[in-house]
């Protein structure tokens, strides 16, 4: 951010809105903050949550770590939009202070908070005996309880920094985003916000049950050596990372009852302007990571084989829709089946998630996008793989310098994803004078097409591109 910009802004970090999770604290909710009198140093961020070292994102054993950052414009007399950001990283990794709002902020001229909540087994470990301690509420949702309780705290103090508390947008991307999904259906989080956006999680996408979590959770303690909740407590933060998998929030209890999905089709989730969408290449960096960058990218034949194993009957039906031959490598041929159809981030979850936000007899207005600029700076930048617009590229579209600098096309794509964003926090519409025209989702399952010339904004029908009806006559 060079210094005119900077001159624009206040920043305020490492606000404390929470008690330290430590010691005895280690896997309950969170509890309130301890008030101070003194001048407080806002100028460094709080720690980064326990978690390792993946992906760049630092690695840190600290569990102190329940802090915000708040950054506004340097003057404004009005009461201005809040925009509370939820990082992604799979629920195991990631940070608040990685983002660098500035754009947002004097672009937008809106108020953002970013975020730290536990993560990896501080954040989302379930265990029988967890669930006992506080009886209506589910273990495992630490970090849920984390991001509800920063909202509480942003509710309650927007106004001393010049925000409005009654317009509070939540917006995250990929495990943020599916924390979005989750707090649209919590019922405490109702009032907490009034508007949501989330970029590659689809809210069709189950998160894990309460039986399949404990039972994780029993394997997790029993592979520490560990019986009780008594013992994981006593033991270091270096000893209950490595051997921490991938794990997910956990339906169930007063706070998370329903799947999003169900929640979704029984019209029991907070109606608020919705803001969603993926980007065009998901899948890539996954395979990427999983392949390529261990030096065995996917040949013919395990293309196959891996379509084969995700498929099995219809396999056959799905190699004549994908043959390998259509694509550049077998690597990015498994990436577009994965993208289009079989995760949380594909396409047609997607597409099933903005229909069920419609489909009610109080339809929410849904704006859905798809980032298709296949030139945006890659994450990973592995010779020889094209990335084309993978998952978390147009992070850096929104966020200063997020991972790499913008050439001057992409940095106005980057200025008008920024007002698109910013004018939904404001009124629940993106759209805004000079801007290209953002139709609410309806038939015939078109989206926002966000790109550089020479194809530059459009409509897209991201449903006909990515084959979901094919896709949905396997499910019958």
């Amino acid at each position: 951010m060079d210094t005119a910009s900077a001159a624009q802004l206040r920043t305020f970090q490492g606000i404390p809105y929470a008690a330290p999770p430590v010691g005895e604290l280690r896997w309950r909710p969170p509890q309130p903050a301890m008030p101070w009198w003194e001048p407080r140093d806002a100028s460094r961020p709080g720690n980064v949550c326990a978690q390792a070292l993946l992906l760049g994102q630092p690695g840190s054993v600290t569990e102190d770590c329940l802090y915000l950052n708040v950054t506004t414009p340097a003057r404004s007399r009005k009461r201005l939009p809040v925009m509370v950001w939820i990082h992604g990283g799979g629920y195991s990794i990631g940070s608040g202070a990685a983002f660098n709002p500035s754009k947002l902020v004097s672009i937008g001229d809106v108020i953002v908070v970013t975020i730290n909540y536990r993560v990896g087994p501080f954040g989302f470990l379930a265990l029988p005996e967890l669930t006992a301690e506080n009886p209506g509420i589910q273990s495992g949702n630490y970090g849920l309880e984390d991001q509800q309780a920063a909202l509480r705290w942003v509710r309650r103090n927007a106004a001393a920094f010049g925000g409005d508390p009654g317009n509070i947008t939540i917006f995250g991307e990929s495990a943020g985003a599916g924390s979005v999904c989750l707090h649209l259906a919590s019922p405490t989080a109702a009032g907490l916000f009034q508007r949501a956006a989330g970029q590659s999680f689809s809210c069709a996408y189950p998160t894990t049950t309460k039986e399949q979590a404990e039972s994780d959770g029993v394997t997790y303690a029993q592979g520490l050596g560990c019986q009780d909740v008594a013992c994981l407590r006593a033991k270091p933060v270096r000893e209950l990372l490595p051997s921490w998998g991938n794990g997910w929030p956990v339906i169930g209890g007063r706070e998370f009852p329903l799947q999003p999905m169900e929640a979704l089709r029984q019209d029991r989730f907070h109606h608020v302007p919705v803001l969603w969408g993926n980007n065009l290449d998901e899948m890539r960096l996954f395979v990427a990571l999983e392949f390529d960058l261990l030096g065995k990218p996917v040949t013919p034949q395990a293309y196959e084989q891996f379509v084969r194993s995700l498929h099995g009957p219809a396999a056959d039906i799905v190699l004549r829709k994908y043959p390998v031959t259509n694509y550049p490598t077998p690597s990015i041929a498994l990436a577009t089946v994965r993208t289009d159809f079989g995760w949380a981030l594909s396409t047609c979850e997607h597409v099933r998630s903005y229909e069920l936000f419609s489909a009610h007899p109080r339809p929410v207005p849904v704006y859905a996008y798809q980032f298709v600029d296949r030139t945006a700076p890659g994450l990973l930048r592995l010779p020889g793989f094209d990335e084309g617009a993978s998952h978390g590229q147009e992070l850096n579209y929104l966020w200063v310098n997020y991972f790499g600098t913008l050439n001057p096309q992409q940095e106005a794509l980057s200025q008008t994803m920024v007002r698109y964003w910013t004018n939904f926090a404001r009124s629940g519409d993106p759209n805004g004078a000079s801007l290209p025209r953002w139709e609410r989702y309806s038939s015939p399952r078109e989206v926002l097409a966000l790109d550089i010339p020479p194809g530059g904004i459009r409509p897209l029908n991201v449903a006909e591109a990515s084959n979901c009806a094919f896709w949905e006559s396997l499910r019958s």
